[in-house]
């Protein structure tokens, strides 16, 4: 009986565990069925595909090509009786391509306004002579180039209607998530419109094809042709502009990527109103902070963007120094040199903005006014230097370092009043090899102190280890750039 009785009793609280957990079962179904409900994820993609289809168009493009090569031409002995027929022969534009020829290219776009203006991908109408628009109904018109940003890889187009086109708005790429439906409709391989349909599968690619990638990575089969198209969310807005793929055989594998609607809406926008970008310009050289640079600048954390060179410019003017870290711009902190590039380039030009840095151990805001990026893109780094001792060799953590003579400036390719000293060899096992240093570099400061001899790198990497620290800062040139490099004293 005291058994049965205890059977019973674990029967009742088996019995409470599964009522209670039918209520949470129920209430995550119920949970998903509202979020399923609000992200619009469809039984079918009929209907959208079939509204937003009239904002989508083929775009073909002509370019004149001009053969200038005879490569691949047969070779005619001299004095050959064949000799006269084959120059004829090249000269009618045959073999040779000696005359201009037409070359065609397919993509995809889309219509923003009601007015005409079309989005697309600066690679599908690069180079273009003539732009022909292909609509969902058949009608073909041409097309003028508004702007170009060959750095987001966005084209803006403009088309002469009768009346009003059907068009499509920009979505939220920013409140995108990871798993939401998406859509992409297009021009695949020259088949015409045709309509695919996948999930976000990552967010904030970056393909390294400029300094503002911000890709969103997609499963709803992307091919060429359907470059420039709409990726859309299931409210018919655009979050993407496909863009590239990766495939070891030119088709879709599942591996889509759309340049994210946060970019392209900017970049549209000023393309529309200039016909032209304007960025925010900073005027800073940078680059990231590894866990040696960090310990070595005394940051509690690996953050922020290092400034390695600083042009004359806006930031020179507000007294940013190289060897600073910038830790928060306009108000954003920076956690590395993507997140710092972006947010300069979205900033207005002329903005007074205020800039947080990092300097001797203790942080200072100063006060910017951002200049214009495409009004300085050949900025030239010009480093503070002092005097030069006496030529002298020496050998620290597997460098080997000699003073700047004017035979080694001259080997060197620098300039006559160049300061610093010379990296002239460095052992491949070593962490300067790893972290990138190489012979014919030039170190200009170590621990964010100017050094001109190898004897003040030497007492530089001595007093650093008296001090206690683990790592010691190096700022190298190479050519006319400069960057930041953290060594292990270990």
């Amino acid at each position: 009986m005291k058994a049965i009785a205890v059977t019973n009793s674990i029967s009742k609280e088996r019995a409470q565990a599964m009522v209670v957990g039918a209520f949470v079962t129920l209430a995550f179904l119920m949970a998903l069925a509202v979020a399923g409900h609000a992200r619009g994820a469809p039984e079918s993609f009929a209907d959208l595909a079939e509204a937003l289809s009239p904002s989508v168009v083929n775009i073909t493009t002509s370019t004149t090509v001009t053969g200038v090569s005879d490569q691949g031409a047969p070779q005619v002995p001299e004095g050959s009786p064949f000799g006269e027929l084959f120059r004829d022969f090249m000269d009618n534009g045959q073999g040779g391509q000696r005359r201009p020829r037409k070359s065609s290219a397919l993509g995809s776009g889309f219509v923003i306004s009601a007015d005409g203006y079309i989005v697309t991908n600066n690679h599908v109408i690069d180079k273009a002579d003539e732009i022909v628009i292909e609509f969902f109904d058949g009608k073909e018109l041409d097309a003028k180039l508004v702007g170009r940003d060959p750095k987001t890889d966005i084209a803006l187009l403009k088309v002469e209607a009768d009346g009003p086109l059907p068009f499509v708005g920009f979505g939220d790429s920013d409140i995108a998530r990871v798993g939401d439906w998406v859509m992409a409709i297009g021009n695949p391989l020259g088949q015409g419109f045709s309509v695919s349909a996948g999930i976000i599968s990552a967010r904030n690619r970056t393909l390294r094809s400029g300094p503002y990638d911000d890709f969103l990575q997609t499963d709803a089969a992307i091919n060429r042709g359907n470059s420039g198209g709409p990726l859309f969310n299931m409210n018919g807005e655009v979050i993407g502009v496909n863009t590239a793929i990766i495939s070891p055989n030119g088709g879709s594998i599942g591996l889509g990527f759309s340049m994210s609607s946060a970019v392209v809406d900017r970049v549209v926008k000023q393309l529309q109103e200039f016909g032209e970008t304007r960025r925010g310009w900073l005027g800073v050289q940078i680059q990231d902070i590894d866990a040696d640079m960090a310990e070595a600048l005394g940051l509690e954390k690996v953050a922020g963007a290092m400034v390695s060179g600083v042009p004359a410019g806006p930031g020179q003017d507000a007294g940013i120094l190289a060897g600073d870290v910038i830790m928060s711009f306009d108000g954003v902190e920076v956690d590395d040199t993507r997140g710092l590039v972006a947010a300069v380039g979205n900033a207005e030009v002329g903005k007074a903005v205020r800039v947080i840095v990092y300097r001797d151990g203790k942080t200072q805001t100063l006060k910017v006014t951002l200049g214009r990026r495409e009004s300085a893109e050949n900025a030239e780094v010009v480093p503070a230097v002092a005097t030069i001792m006496e030529p002298k060799e020496a050998e620290e953590m597997g460098m080997k370092l000699m003073s700047l003579t004017a035979e080694i400036r001259e080997k060197l390719g620098l300039s006559k009043d160049a300061k610093g000293v010379a990296v002239v060899a460095v052992d491949e096992t070593k962490d300067a090899f790893e972290k990138g240093v190489r012979s014919g570099d030039v170190i200009v400061e170590v621990g964010q102190e100017a050094v001109f001899s190898p004897a003040d790198i030497t007492k530089a990497f001595s007093a650093a280890k008296e001090a206690g620290r683990k790592s010691v800062l190096l700022l190298v040139t190479r050519g006319e750039g400069s960057r930041f490099v953290g060594l292990s004293l270990k």
